[in-house]
């Protein structure tokens, strides 16, 4: 069964993925796509569902804080096809440590703040309390 390869234009997937037009360029621009982008008539870009897809891997990986030439790198590997799935591997086990450090300090940061509410809900449910009661310095 023939495959029907889809035609989207930059606005559109703009839409779909949240990016700007701007952003959509620059991805190209940079090398993100595994794929090069399609040209339609009038030399517009022409992009598929699997570019939609890809690009929703790039925005999550930004997301989680994976730098451009990580990125770049990895779609290089994916643009090569098999045969370097070890350095795949590695590149994400590298950035799982990092969002992984990331998440430890964001849930360290949530505790504090947590804890802070608490205190000043604590007070106001007193009566709004005295000023030199909540001192700032984390307790506990």
């Amino acid at each position: 069964m023939a495959e029907i390869m889809t035609s989207l234009s930059i606005g559109q997937v703009a839409e779909q993925t949240g990016l700007s037009v701007h952003a959509l360029r620059f991805y190209e621009r940079e090398g993100l796509f595994v794929h090069p982008v399609r040209r339609g008539s009038g030399g517009h870009r022409a992009y598929s569902q699997d570019d939609v897809d890809w690009l929703t891997v790039c925005i999550i990986l930004r997301a989680s804080g994976m730098p451009l030439p990580m990125l770049r790198r990895y779609a290089e590997l994916v643009r090569e096809g098999s045969g370097n799935e070890e350095e795949r591997l590695s590149l994400m086990r590298e950035h799982y440590e990092h969002v992984a450090t990331q998440i430890g300090r964001l849930t360290e940061s949530l505790d504090l703040i947590r804890y802070k509410v608490g205190v000043y809900e604590d007070l106001l449910d007193q009566g709004g309390g005295v000023a030199h009661q909540c001192h700032e310095a984390v307790v506990e």
